[in-house]
């Protein structure tokens, strides 16, 4: 530390503490004018009127359909709909029960429609042997169809339905 200018060092410590004073004081000028207010705004829940930890009954899930008739796809790339139950069904890292009926050697068995092509595909469009991994948790894309309730009304128009009509 011998030869060394230390003036500096304190002109610094002092800007220090002059901006930490300076920051607490604002803190607490706008502290003191968001209390005049004197009533304090709680953003509503979004679950619901129900006390935090409170019992809530839940209600109950939807049925799913299981008449194994395929759905038409509102939209060209849309992942086809599941048309069954899939209750019980292990999806995991070690297995994928959808994989029992759907990959191509067991195909023929199950009557199952086989997996697309582009679930063997990794993200360079390099074919793999097996499915990808990106492309293993099925229901990521694909949804069970049930028969719940609308909860939103449906205005969709298939493209061949408007415009011209011949």
């Amino acid at each position: 530390m011998r030869g060394q200018d230390r003036s500096g060092l304190s002109l610094m410590r002092s800007w220090s503490v002059l901006g930490t004073a300076l920051a607490a004081l604002v803190v607490l000028c706008f502290g003191a004018l968001s209390q005049e207010s004197g009533r304090i705004n709680i953003v509503p829940r979004l679950t619901g009127a129900a006390p935090p930890m409170g019992v809530v009954n839940t209600p109950p899930l939807d049925r799913p359909i299981v008449d194994d008739v395929r759905r038409m796809r509102n939209y060209p790339e849309q992942p086809p709909i599941i048309p069954h139950s899939i209750d019980g069904y292990q999806l995991t890292l070690n297995t994928n029960r959808c994989m029992d009926c759907h990959k191509r050697e067991f195909t023929e068995g199950s009557g199952a429609p086989m997996i697309s092509i582009t679930h063997f595909q990794d993200r360079d469009g390099q074919v793999l042997s097996d499915v990808t991994p990106r492309r293993y948790f099925c229901t990521a894309c694909h949804v069970q169809q049930t028969d719940a309730r609308t909860l939103v009304p449906n205005t969709f128009q298939d493209a061949n339905t408007i415009g011209r009509k011949r």
